[in-house]
């Protein structure tokens, strides 16, 4: 059985959940799914400018921690903005 989830702190609510390239129709896109830790932890490092250690205490997670969810976010952006997918962003 998989260890059960921290609940991580998330001080950002979305408006906007969907993102996608100009001109093609949502149901013809490839989905990639953010979710909102993913996108908090991307905030603070790239909106509020926090470093790694400055992000982890506001998710109240570890830095390792809140470098994988980062990496994760980073990775997902990309591949959607590279190739041409829509981003959809979930509650967890």
């Amino acid at each position: 059985m998989p260890r059960p989830r921290l609940c991580r702190k998330i001080n950002f609510d979305p408006n906007v959940t969907y993102f996608k390239p100009q001109g093609i129709p949502l149901r013809d896109l490839e989905m990639v799914e953010l979710t909102t830790e993913e996108i908090e932890a991307y905030r603070l490092r790239h909106i509020n400018d926090l470093d790694q250690q400055q992000s982890a205490d506001k998710m109240h997670t570890s830095p390792s921690t809140y470098q994988r969810i980062l990496y994760s976010a980073n990775k997902k952006i990309a591949d959607a903005l590279v190739n041409g997918k829509a981003i959809k962003i979930i509650k967890l």
